[in-house]
């Protein structure tokens, strides 16, 4: 018997929001013949307009069906929707009876409303981070991640992500091959962890027109090879002490710091999603030893590396 699928929708949703988890769903399913059957559902039924004007056909909220998985899309109307009690209702509601539940982007604020993360950790889009842990001090926000898995409940970060937690899904319910084969037929990575930030170091240190960004992505390719001001000084034709004021002025960093950053996402990425032992990941991406690293995850993360990779597994 096929898994049914429902994506909540509402006035002013992210059209991505929806639409890159119903096209995941729908492809598994392809793979998986009989896999899932899927619903777009909202408050009223008809055409259903997104925030691009992009409208999708839905049924209206039926509090007396039964889902095995509820999806929420987030968007600006959200704004509305978490305070509309019927959605509310039918949240809690489904909620209690469906095996899991999950938001995309800002639909958490929905579930949040909900009372469905009381006490749970949780994610949303960087952007609304700050006024999601004003309003919902009761969660666990974790701001930085992709997606988040807390028992049955599920959120992700904005717009893409919610293909990441899909595929997530999808490898829960029929297995990576089929995850796997859905991501192919994407065209996208597989997969994206659910701990990776929301950010990259390379992005946040560089401009695609800044002039150190060249010399961060060699760095980031030689991670486990000395890189030190004298090396990244050479590499940038200029004298160590030139290069090292520069560097800071325009990055906002030390050229040590920025090697850090990079290596401890590096680093993360490891930990999180493979069973390499602590040591050999610190090795590889040039701490040397897992003290040194311990201590840049600590500062970085507030967790030792061992912590995140049990959070990781669940």
């Amino acid at each position: 018997m096929p898994r049914k699928i429902a994506f909540l929708i509402f006035d002013g949703f992210q059209i991505l929001d929806a639409a890159g988890p119903i096209a995941a769903f729908e492809i598994a399913g392809r793979h998986c013949v009989g896999a899932y059957a899927l619903e777009v559902i909202a408050p009223a039924p008809g055409l259903t307009s997104s925030s691009s004007t992009a409208a999708l056909a839905a049924t209206a909220l039926d509090p007396a069906a039964a889902y095995d998985t509820l999806i929420v899309a987030g968007g600006d109307g959200t704004r509305t929707a978490f305070r509309d009690e019927r959605v509310l209702d039918f949240v809690r509601q489904t909620g209690a009876r469906a095996r899991r539940v999950a938001s995309v982007c800002s639909g958490a604020f929905i579930l949040a409303a909900a009372g469905l993360l009381d006490r749970r950790r949780a994610t949303t889009h960087w952007a609304r981070s700050a006024e999601f842990a004003r309003l919902f001090p009761q969660v666990r926000l974790e701001p930085d991640r992709i997606y988040v898995k807390d028992g049955a409940v599920w959120t992700s970060a904005g717009i893409s992500a919610g293909v990441d937690l899909a595929l997530a899904l999808i490898a829960e319910d029929v297995g990576e091959t089929i995850a796997k084969q859905t991501a192919q037929q994407l065209v996208v990575y597989y997969r994206r962890p659910g701990g990776q930030s929301q950010f990259s170091a390379l992005l946040e240190l560089s401009r695609p027109d800044a002039r150190f960004g060249p010399l961060l992505s060699w760095a980031r390719e030689r991670l486990h090879q000395s890189l030190g001001v004298e090396r990244l000084a050479e590499q940038a034709a200029m004298s160590p002490r030139h290069f090292a004021r520069s560097f800071a002025a325009e990055t906002g960093a030390t050229p040590a710091k920025a090697i850090e950053r990079l290596r401890v996402e590096a680093a993360r990425e490891r930990v999180e999603t493979g069973a390499e032992p602590i040591d050999a990941i610190a090795a590889k991406v040039g701490f040397g030893d897992t003290e040194r690293m311990r201590r840049a995850f600590l500062r970085a993360f507030g967790q030792p590396p061992q912590a995140l990779r049990r959070v990781a597994r669940g």
